[in-house]
């Protein structure tokens, strides 16, 4: 699923398959930008902010805008040569088309996709915390912004773009995982904030480069993670089952055993 780490990856890819191209001609298929066409325009750069790509071009009057497209759970980008098949998805989740003389760059079931001046960005992404992967990556900001909802589960506060940007359920469920937390437990009660999170970052950018995230560093499949997606599988550590529960909008993975003690759904079964 996107990650901060798959979307860092994401924008790489386009950053090199167009940036310095001149756009040939481009298909926009959500009702918002229908009618827009970027032919002549200039690809300066790609980059990310959390989940966010943004898409840096330059108008033939020299005016510089951003192209914006969150992929939340199931978006994704392909940069393709052109005449090549497209095959990341079916053709009817296509949002967007962009051509240039050395690729085609396709967008898939992109969500909130806007263009607007890239003076205006922070309109799009100004409210994301800091960003795990950013050039500006701020641990002390990211932990005061954590701190400042003691009573909020760990778990949901992590998830909270707004507090630090890139981490998704997986990098939550690890990270929890490894530092022997309850994602129920309240954020005031964390032992070691400033170590979940520098924790959380490592994990990341371990993972930059490459399309396999693993937190146990092993890139075989099914031996990637330690808790997340392993429900009812056994604890690397002590054996006992691993349990999933819905933890505010979204489930979570955990071992009861080395996360011991959260307030919340008793364990059954």
């Amino acid at each position: 699923m996107p990650e901060g780490d798959t979307v860092w990856n994401t924008a790489r890819v386009l950053h090199r398959a167009l940036a310095g191209a001149r756009i040939t001609s481009s298909d926009f298929r959500v009702p918002q930008l229908a009618t827009t066409d970027l032919t002549g325009w200039t690809v300066r750069e790609s980059a990310s902010r959390g989940k966010h790509l943004l898409l840096r071009l330059s108008a033939p009057d020299k005016t510089h805008w951003t192209l914006h497209s969150h992929l939340r759970m199931d978006g994704a980008w392909r940069a393709y040569a052109p005449g090549e098949r497209w095959t990341g998805r079916p053709a009817h989740l296509i949002r967007v088309v962009l051509r240039s003389p050395g690729a085609v760059a396709v967008g898939y079931h992109l969500h909130e996709m806007t263009l607007a001046p890239t003076a205006e960005e922070n309109e799009q992404v100004g409210h994301l915390g800091p960003d795990l992967l950013g050039p500006d990556w701020d641990p002390a900001e990211a932990v005061r912004r954590l701190a400042d909802h003691p009573e909020q589960t760990i778990g949901e506060a992590l998830l909270d773009q707004r507090n630090l940007a890139g981490v998704g359920n997986l990098y939550k469920c690890e990270v929890l995982f490894l530092r022997g937390v309850s994602p129920w437990t309240p954020v005031g009660a964390v032992p070691d904030l400033p170590g979940l999170v520098a924790l959380a970052q490592r994990l990341l950018a371990a993972n930059r480069g490459r399309w396999t995230q693993s937190s146990t560093g092993s890139l075989h499949r099914g031996q990637t993670s330690y808790v997340y997606g392993r429900r009812a599988q056994p604890c690397r550590r002590c054996g006992t089952a691993i349990r999933k529960e819905e933890l505010g909008e979204r489930v979570t993975y955990w071992c009861p055993v080395c996360q011991p003690e959260h307030p919340g759904p008793p364990i059954t079964g």
